[in-house]
């Protein structure tokens, strides 16, 4: 089942939160188009690392937007406290990059369907382009080493 939430500032919606409820769904919905880079992270509001590199996130969107690349930040939040907390956290940092709510809880089930070594730690980025994927199970430290991962993904045959 796939709920969608929207912030409304004067009439214009600001995010358009979707909530996912497996991974399954999840994957259908996004990764469809193999020419495109998909930068997947997932990450949650209540994770230091998670909300210090958001911004690195946020300016590879906006450097990209005019590409092949598609930035989706996939919240790992609860989804009882998707309007009470995330949607004011998005709100209030001003993300414009695509924001969607994994609900999916059987993590067991699907971590291994990203990277069969993920321990299920956050922050983590998952790089897919057609076939290709590549994962990283990190914080990064900075927006030159996020642009550095995604350009290496993209450029590697």
């Amino acid at each position: 089942m796939i709920l969608t939430s929207y912030i409304w500032v004067g009439g214009i919606i600001a995010q358009d939160v979707i909530t996912y409820s497996t991974f399954e769904d999840f994957s259908k919905d996004f990764i469809r188009d193999k020419d495109t880079t998909y930068v997947i992270n997932f990450w949650a509001t209540w994770c230091k690392p998670c909300v210090k590199e958001l911004p690195y996130f946020e300016a590879l969107h906006d450097k990209t937007k005019n590409e092949k690349i598609k930035i989706i930040l996939v919240s790992l939040d609860f989804k009882k406290q998707k309007e009470t907390h995330l949607i004011p956290f998005l709100y209030k940092n001003k993300l414009n990059a695509q924001v969607v709510l994994l609900a999916d809880s059987g993590y067991n089930r699907w971590l291994s369907k990203v990277d069969e070594d993920w321990s299920g730690s956050i922050p983590a980025t998952w790089l897919i382009l057609g076939n290709k994927m590549q994962f990283a199970e990190q914080e990064f430290d900075n927006t030159e080493q996020l642009y550095q991962f995604v350009n290496n993904f993209i450029s590697s045959p």
